[in-house]
């Protein structure tokens, strides 16, 4: 069963996450039984009974093999939407960071039993077209859950102080990033000169807010995108040479072998 607006699809399964014409909607998925084993940023997971995930990048996901006895629902909000219903509060690219590296939490049967209740409000708001206030209450409830989520990511991963400045300095660099500015351009120095800082305090900030540094986040997606197209094997190996500006094939060859471990001539075999 699926509901929906223009902001906001709620679905009773996970068939079309990672799909195409949902690809460019946050996911808000809780499992209630069985698992849901995946790959995300080329590595993998399993989301087991009791469990949630956000998955703020679905173009990411592939290799996905749900259990026979998968019951999970699951919330899309545009991008547009979600950043309308979240408080005003730093805290959130800290997350969506760390989201990016492992995006399932565990939860205490107290929290799941409070994110299935925030789940039931946002649907029971979404149908209720007679209210006179729908717009009101529903973005009242996605903020709560978005709030519920805040808590569980701080109850497992610990508070931290983020300035609004550098909060805005980390989602604008992740906005470039998002562009696929990374094709041609992979030094720290171009992104800097592009939000106007200089290439250290990109880096210090991005090493504060999640961890790693800049360098880290501009190889992390490049690798994500060239393992995506070795996998289909669209391109040739010149072809992905010249497609992300590397100087020779050689030089491709060992950015590859470096952040995936393999030689990309393996993926032709």
């Amino acid at each position: 069963m699926s509901m929906d607006n223009k902001n906001i699809i709620i679905e009773d399964n996970l068939h079309r996450l990672g799909s195409e014409e949902l690809r460019h909607c946050i996911a808000h998925v809780l499992c209630e039984a069985g698992s849901y084993v995946f790959q995300y940023n080329g590595e993998n997971f399993a989301l087991e009974a009791g469990q949630t995930m956000i998955i703020p990048y679905q173009q990411f996901i592939e290799a996905v093999v749900p259990s026979p006895y998968l019951q999970a629902t699951c919330i899309y909000l545009t991008p547009k939407y979600a950043e309308y219903c979240t408080p005003r509060s730093n805290y959130g690219i800290r997350g969506a960071l760390a989201l990016f590296a492992n995006p399932i939490m565990p939860l205490t049967e107290k929290q799941f039993a409070q994110l299935q209740y925030d789940f039931q409000q946002i649907k029971h708001r979404l149908t209720d077209t007679t209210h006179a206030f729908q717009e009101e209450v529903l973005h009242s409830a996605v903020q709560m859950l978005i709030l519920d989520y805040f808590d569980i990511h701080t109850s497992l991963f610990g508070k931290q102080k983020i300035t609004f400045q550098d909060n805005d300095l980390i989602v604008r660099f992740m906005v470039l990033l998002e562009q696929e500015e990374y094709v041609q351009h992979r030094e720290v120095g171009y992104y800097a000169d592009k939000l106007f800082v200089s290439p250290k305090h990109l880096s210090e900030v991005c090493k504060q807010v999640s961890g790693r540094n800049a360098l880290f986040w501009i190889n992390r997606f490049t690798t994500i995108h060239i393992r995506k197209l070795l996998q289909q094997k669209t391109h040739s190996i010149t072809e992905l040479t010249d497609l992300f500006g590397f100087s020779s094939t050689a030089y491709f060859s060992r950015f590859v072998q470096q952040h995936l471990g393999v030689n990309p001539s393996e993926f032709y075999q």
